[in-house]
């Protein structure tokens, strides 16, 4: 506090921003997302995240003590316990047929029971998320090496991994609440969306991912607006190099707490990038520098095709800027609709909708949050700003992805997820809202979030444990307009 104070009398009675004290309502709603997490951490079965079953093996890798992958062939992964791989190539596999699939606790009883029988290791291949820096999978590799210390079967320690790696997702969202200078209400009503409870509830490293990116967006803000004492100042350049090996697209969000005027201190936030930047480099470098190709089926033919070398697919892009402006541009437009609606929350591997009236709830929800007010007042120039951060960072996610997740040469980008705006939603936010809050806003904003995260939890637990979902083509087959605004897809 006392590095405050002089950083307050330094800079000016502009740099004195600090977040009001935490409302009943805040607290309330932080109460609301740490149940959704864990609930969603317990209720989901195994691998029923967007590659979850990669991320598992990915972190058990981790506990095995291999940092770096091997090839075999064309396999990319590591060896690793054959009763630890047959809880997904066994038990609970997730390449299915387009049938009804329901789940039952005595999967859960049966697999533990079978791991006396698997014995020896086995190759694991997992090359698309082959590349990923540890750092990603440290807590759900510490679950799992947790499990197993306590002699738990596979399966059990599967969920003690998935718990940790929760926790560790809820401690990065706390400290980011603590931390943030203003717009708490923003980066709540992003997390109560439900896909940010339910992937933070799983062993995806977006519990990670997602943490760490409001950890970097409140250093930024909190140094920006109050002040670079040298343990905020610190903890800003240790933060951004870790950001930037989870995600380097998520690395301009440190640029949101540059001043739109009379900013006296901006060369800490452009070193601290710089830093994440090259630890970054670094790392591709100490990994082997090679991208891991994989195979994909095409969102435009549904043929089965490989990913694209990056410095190939990079250098069609050069060639022609103009021509993956266009492209850019139409995969953007057409695939709009998809991200918001797996932004909201769209379960298992991206094929159980919520009942549709859950959509517009949560634009209204967040609609509230942004009505809760900022706590700040700021001037147009600096809203601009963090709409171009937020649009910039946006832009970097759908050309990573054309380079490293497309075919070669494609008109379309393939592979972007809602769930990859996450991190940048809070700034999107934090830009529209006012200054100080609308009457009965925050009210609403608790109000539709208790409704939204009851109605996913519903959804959950009835489309796998009691009705059952299908996974084909990613959307269960429905008609009638009325089921479908009242009740989740797979009763459609």
């Amino acid at each position: 506090m006392r590095n405050e104070r002089q950083s307050m009398r330094r800079y000016g009675s502009a740099d004195m921003l600090f977040a009001a004290p935490w409302s009943g309502v805040e607290k309330l709603l932080l109460a609301i997302v740490c149940v959704a997490t864990l609930f969603f951490a317990i209720v989901t079965p195994p691998f029923q995240a967007p590659d979850e079953n990669q991320h598992y093996m990915k972190a058990l890798s981790l506990a095995q003590g291999n940092i770096l992958t091997e090839q075999r062939g064309e396999a990319i992964g590591a060896d690793l316990p054959r009763a630890a791989l047959d809880i997904h190539a066994v038990d609970f596999p997730t390449d299915v047929p387009p049938t009804p699939r329901r789940f039952e606790r005595d999967q859960l009883t049966r697999s533990a029971a079978a791991d006396p029988a698997r014995a020896g290791t086995a190759f694991a291949d997992f090359p698309n998320v082959a590349s990923y820096a540890p750092s990603l999978y440290a807590p759900g590799a510490a679950g799992l090496t947790i499990g197993r210390t306590l002699a738990l079967p596979w399966i059990d320690a599967f969920f003690v991994g998935r718990l940790v790696n929760a926790v560790t997702g809820l401690m990065l969202l706390i400290a980011s609440l603590a931390l943030l200078p203003f717009g708490r209400n923003a980066m709540l009503a992003t997390a109560l969306l439900p896909t940010f409870a339910y992937q933070t509830g799983s062993l995806s490293p977006d519990s990670v991912i997602n943490g760490l990116g409001f950890l970097g967006l409140a250093l930024a803000l909190r140094t920006g607006f109050m002040g670079a004492p040298p343990t905020r100042s610190a903890a800003l350049v240790v933060t951004a190099p870790v950001l930037a090996l989870c995600k380097g697209v998520y690395l301009p969000l440190i640029a949101a707490g540059l001043r739109w005027t009379g900013d006296r201190r901006p060369w800490l936030m452009l070193g601290a990038m710089a830093l994440g930047a090259v630890a970054f480099i670094g790392w591709m470098h100490y990994s082997g520098g090679s991208q891991a190709l994989y195979h994909i089926q095409s969102r435009k033919t549904g043929e089965t095709m490989m990913t694209a070398p990056l410095r190939d697919q990079l250098a069609i892009m050069v060639a022609d800027p103009a021509a993956y402006a266009r492209i850019l541009t139409s995969s953007v437009i057409e695939r709009a609709p998809v991200y918001a609606l797996q932004i909201v929350g769209r379960f298992g591997w991206n094929a159980i909708l919520l009942p549709l009236l859950a959509y517009p709830l949560a634009a209204l929800m967040l609609g509230a949050g942004v009505a809760s007010g900022s706590g700040a007042r700021f001037g147009i120039g600096q809203r601009l700003w963090w709409l171009a951060v937020a649009a910039g960072g946006a832009l970097l996610v759908e050309t990573a992805m054309y380079l490293t997740g497309t075919p070669l040469g494609a008109d379309y980008i393939q592979g972007t997820q809602g769930r990859y705006f996450l991190p940048l939603l809070p700034l999107l936010l934090l830009a529209l809202s006012p200054d100080q809050p609308v009457r009965g806003a925050p009210r609403l904003l608790l109000l539709t979030a208790i409704t939204l995260t009851l109605v996913a939890a519903a959804t959950a637990f009835d489309s796998f444990w009691v009705h059952g979902f299908i996974t084909r083509d990613g959307m269960p087959p429905h008609e009638g307009i009325g089921r479908a605004l009242l009740l989740p897809s797979p009763r459609w």
